[in-house]
């Protein structure tokens, strides 16, 4: 079975990184990290990858949610895994007016990233 491609979008470095770090540890393959929305939409139509690993709040007027949205119109078989530190109801309400593969909500259990992406 081929490893699964990621995409991590994080506008905080640390947080990134250490994703980054939890996802290589299971085996699947960050082919690209994106600060921002404009880096994000690039990267992910480019890429193609399996999974996003998408903030809903990062720096700027676009968020994590619009660029899943846009990515979703245009390939809509690429899985978006939210990454919140928010379980606000006006939050989750607003990740699911999009197609949401999972919600995970921040500080991120490396278990529950692990069975998000590989199943396991």
């Amino acid at each position: 079975m081929a490893r699964a491609t990621v995409i991590i979008v994080e506008d905080e470095f640390l947080i990134s990184d250490y994703l980054c770090d939890v996802c290589k540890d299971f085996g699947a393959e960050v082919v690209g990290v994106a600060y921002n929305a404009d880096e994000a939409h690039s990267i992910i139509i480019d890429s193609k990858p399996d999974f996003v690993l998408m903030d809903v709040r990062l720096k700027g007027d676009v968020d994590g949610v619009d660029v899943a949205k846009s990515v979703y119109e245009k390939m809509p078989e690429v899985k978006i895994i939210f990454i919140t530190g928010s379980n606000e109801p006006s939050t989750i309400e607003r990740i699911n007016t999009d197609h949401p593969y999972r919600i995970l909500i921040k500080p991120i259990n490396p278990l529950e990233l692990r069975e998000a992406i590989v199943g396991m």
